[in-house]
């Protein structure tokens, strides 16, 4: 028996990265999953973002484990996008236990009072509200279907740790855990816990790209992996340069599962040490 069975997952971002791995992980857990993805590049985003394919391939790979999945195509920026999505789920898999708030992005930054507008509205937009509107829409369909639940949003240990050049992400990632801690008082005498997963810099494309290595190696025209893995390596305590994505959907599953039944409010970090350096 898996620590998911018979409980159904939604999951914003789900057609790479993190997301995907959380989807993949529930699933050989036992739980329906819900995938939802934007599946198309944003202007801002110097990384490759996974296209619509990338989303039926995710649900192909949660079948192959034996599970169920449904995928879902939409802009978290819409809220009445995101409340169908959230509706065909339930429609299909009859429940909703797990709400997981992965989908997020990065963009270039600089100086914070120097970073464009716009840019700066979107990652709020992208990274803050719509993990809000994902929990707003979820929420009232939890409440009525009367079986409590997980809801996990993913931070960052830029929710906890400023990082200079990178305001507008670490303000986004910040206020996430004021959503977190809110939502947890809220909830938790309705039978819905509420906590979040701090990861440090994971194996995924938002950090492995050229933009991010230019970043880490300044002095060199262009900088490839193994010129910015020191600098990477540097930011945990572990030396490791990041974290698996599956290292995270540990933790992910773990607080959706009732292993994790007294834990709410919670930010727990999977950074290799990376908050713990002095």
């Amino acid at each position: 028996m898996g620590h998911l069975d018979g409980k159904v997952a939604f999951i914003t971002g789900a057609a790479g990265g993190m997301g995907r791995a959380h989807a993949l992980r529930m699933a050989e857990e036992g739980a329906a999953v819900v995938a939802l993805d934007i599946g198309r590049q944003l202007e801002d985003v110097p990384y490759e973002m996974p296209q619509a394919d990338r989303l039926a391939e995710t649900v192909a790979l949660v079948e192959e484990r034996g599970g169920r999945g449904l995928a879902v195509t939409a802009d978290i920026r819409d809220t009445d996008a995101l409340a169908r999505a959230v509706d065909e789920g339930v429609d299909a898999f009859g429940r909703l236990d797990i709400v997981v708030a992965n989908a997020g992005i990065w963009s270039l930054g600089g100086d914070l009072w120097e970073i464009p507008e716009d840019r700066f509205l979107e990652m709020i937009d992208i990274n803050l509200t719509s993990q809000w509107r994902t929990a707003k829409v979820a929420i009232p369909r939890m409440l009525e279907l009367g079986n409590g639940g997980s809801i996990i949003f993913i931070s960052s240990t830029n929710g906890v740790r400023a990082v200079p050049g990178n305001g507008h992400y670490t303000a986004a990632k910040h206020g996430v855990l004021g959503l977190m801690k809110t939502f947890a008082q809220e909830l938790g005498a309705r039978g819905i816990r509420v906590n979040a997963v701090l990861p440090t810099g994971v194996n995924t494309g938002m950090l492995i790209n050229d933009q991010m290595f230019k970043l880490f190696r300044p002095d060199l025209e262009n900088p490839g992996y193994d010129d910015a893995v020191e600098g990477l390596r540097g930011l945990n305590l572990i030396p490791v340069p990041t974290v698996e994505p599956e290292d995270v959907s540990d933790a992910v599953v773990w607080l959706a599962s009732e292993q994790s039944r007294m834990l709410t409010g919670a930010a727990i970090p999977v950074d290799a040490g990376n908050l713990a350096r002095p």
